[in-house]
């Protein structure tokens, strides 16, 4: 915790500093990419229709960047997949919020025209693929899970978050926990890099991939200095994904990230303020004073929490005053009585009465 409070004491005046220009760089569940916006059916594609082979082509959605994977290359993806005819979609890793790792030249055999498709793509890309019944389920599809119907052509909507050149395919499952951790750390680390050169995209994409290594089933096992060396990867990961989301006004999933960490560590200050920094961006004003106000036990001279506590305090204040003046101009003073306007016939008709009286009194004899 003394490094992270000395990190948070070093920050510049700017109050955004902390919650999304810092990236962790100290320590050498699964993160996804953005979701599709569309989840009634297959996206429709204008794109130019690329021959990949006899049975598979491909329609790029969204461009990606670097090099393409070869051959024995581990490749991480995300991917939702619906049978053509029926539209009826069988599988979604985004979803599932876990990656599929898929090593090329040693895929499934019902993988083998997602394999050619994946093999096509570069880091970041997303596309529609259109795959034979040949080349995915075959003649007789599959009756278990997932559900797939005889002689299906597959549409698979990818994205290639990216892949590790191994040379051999080790996937993760062969690797040691060391292993494992250390090919987490180097994602992480090009990740750093790749945030500092304002390159947000790529470097989730590699946050993302290290997070891959470090999967719910890979963690259920550790206990002890194995399980500390992984969270140690794991949970700047989520944070700098984080951190990455508020710099893309991305809230939501910024606030996802931060609660992955504080389920582990419910006093992280980080977690804490760039979740309490989403959280006071959507206007949810409670929810996010909780937040700063717990950072603030653990790292009680910092000033950028600080601040945004006395900005939540001047919202607040503002949003009274405001309400004030409304309610004030909506119902107005209370109107002062109005002097009754006097009926003038009254007043003469009472006159003459009066006279007529005197009168009277006047012809009157007086009595003895």
């Amino acid at each position: 915790m003394d490094e992270v409070e000395e990190e948070l004491q070093q920050q510049n005046s700017s109050v955004d500093q902390v919650g999304t220009d810092e990236i962790i760089t100290e320590g050498a569940s699964v993160v996804h990419g953005e979701l599709p916006q569309d989840d009634t059916g297959p996206p429709k594609v204008d794109s130019e229709v690329e021959v990949l082979h006899e049975k598979v082509t491909k329609q790029i959605i969204k461009e990606g960047h670097g090099q393409k994977p070869t051959k024995y290359a581990t490749c991480f993806l995300h991917y939702r997949a619906w049978t053509e005819s029926t539209q009826h979609k069988f599988e979604d890793t985004w979803h599932e919020q876990q990656p599929l790792e898929l090593v090329i030249g040693k895929e499934k055999k019902e993988m083998t025209g997602l394999a050619i498709g994946v093999n096509s793509m570069k880091s970041g890309e997303r596309a529609l693929l259109h795959v034979g019944w040949e080349l995915a389920y075959g003649k007789e599809g599959s009756f278990s899970f997932p559900n797939v119907p005889p002689t299906a052509d597959v549409l698979y909507e990818v994205e290639l978050i990216g892949f590790d050149e191994t040379g051999e395919g080790k996937a993760r499952g062969d690797m040691t926990v060391e292993e494992r951790i250390g090919a987490a750390d180097r994602r992480k680390m090009d990740g750093n890099a790749l945030f500092k050169e304002e390159k947000l995209e790529e470097a989730m994409q590699q946050y993302e991939m290290a997070i891959a290594y470090m999967g719910d089933d890979f963690m259920f096992q550790l206990f002890g200095k194995f399980r500390d060396m992984a969270l140690a990867v794991k949970n700047p990961c989520h944070l700098n994904t984080a951190a990455c989301l508020l710099k893309l006004q991305r809230y939501d999933e910024a606030i996802a990230q931060c609660s992955i960490v504080l389920a582990e560590d419910e006093n992280n200050v980080k977690a804490l303020f760039r979740r309490g920094k989403a959280r006071a961006i959507l206007g949810q004003t409670d929810a996010a004073r909780e937040d700063f106000l717990k950072a603030r036990k653990f790292a009680p001279q910092d000033k950028a929490i600080a601040r945004e506590l006395q900005l939540i305090a001047e919202h607040e204040k503002a949003v009274y005053q405001k309400q004030k003046e409304l309610y004030k101009g909506l119902f107005g003073p209370r109107p002062e009585p109005k002097p009754k306007s006097k009926n003038w016939l009254i007043v003469i008709w009472q006159w003459l009465l009066s006279l007529f009286y005197l009168l009277f009194r006047r012809k009157t004899p007086k009595d003895d």
